[in-house]
Formats: structure tokens, C-alpha cells, sequence
């Protein structure tokens, strides 16, 4: 039996405001073929997973908190009980505009990396509106520096 332990897990902090614990796939003890499982939380007023898109179709099933999320041309607030269908391909955006930590769990498949992990943390994320599509009218904007 293969156990991943969220209670034992550091997670990785990422510069746009942001700590990732895989649960299935990365740096979990749980490597599935077909998909990859996560918990993210998003620091209050701004924390971000960022504008990026990837092969795989995904879902982030909003636990608590409140954000503002973008997915191609569309922006809505979502809140905790939501989930959203991100199809694969498509540049997508979560920003928490709560006073709160916004916690979310994430599945994505197949499994694999996506590239905006490293991307980030290395200060190279396509820019929307330049190297990637731009955001909505009126979303917040990408966060896309590496941690200094």
C-alpha cells in the first residue's frame, strides 16, 4: 500500500503566492499513469496559479475561499463548493481575491509535468498578451517573475 501523508507534507511555495503537496504524481510517493492530484493554497488578497495553459484537460475543485478565475476569453468569481472543467489546451488563471487562504484541489490527466510549474519558478512564463494569449477584460494580472 503506497500512502501520500498531506500532514507530513512541506509542499513547494511558488513566487505568484502559492504552496502545491502532490498527492498523486510530482514529488508524491503516488504515481498514477492516467492523472495527477493536488492540493494548492493560495495566500489572501492575490495569490496566484497564473495565466499558462498544458496538454492536459483539468479540474480544480474550489474548497474555500474566493477567486477571481480566468479560462480563454471568460472571467468569473468562483467560490469554495465549485468545481471548473479546464479544457486541455486553454490558458487559465486563479487569483484569490479574498481576505482568506484559498485552498483548492486540482486533478489534471493524463499524468505528467506541466511546464508552468518550472516556468515559474524560473521567472519564464509566456506573458499574456505578448508570448500568450492576453487575460480578460479586467483580470488581474499575470504574476510572472521568478522568487528573488
Amino acid at each position: 500500500m503506497i500512502i501520500a501523508d498531506l500532514n507530513k507534507m512541506a509542499g513547494r511555495t511558488f513566487p505568484a503566492g502559492r504552496t502545491t503537496r502532490n498527492v498523486a504524481g510530482g514529488l508524491s510517493a503516488i504515481q498514477a499513469d492516467a492523472f495527477c492530484l493536488g492540493l494548492v493554497t493560495l495566500k489572501p488578497n492575490g495569490g496566484q496559479v497564473p495565466w499558462h495553459n498544458h496538454d492536459q484537460e483539468e479540474v480544480y475543485l474550489i474548497l474555500e475561499g474566493t477567486a477571481e478565475f480566468c479560462l480563454g476569453e471568460e472571467r468569473q468569481e468562483v467560490s469554495g463548493g465549485q468545481a471548473v472543467y479546464i479544457p486541455s489546451g486553454v490558458f487559465h488563471q486563479l487569483t484569490n481575491v479574498g481576505a482568506s487562504p484559498l485552498r483548492l484541489v486540482y486533478c489534471y490527466g493524463p499524468a505528467g509535468d506541466v511546464a508552468h510549474w518550472r516556468q515559474e519558478l524560473d521567472g519564464t512564463l509566456p506573458k499574456a498578451g505578448i508570448e500568450a494569449p492576453p487575460l480578460p477584460e479586467g483580470a488581474h494580472a499575470q504574476i510572472t517573475g521568478a522568487a528573488g
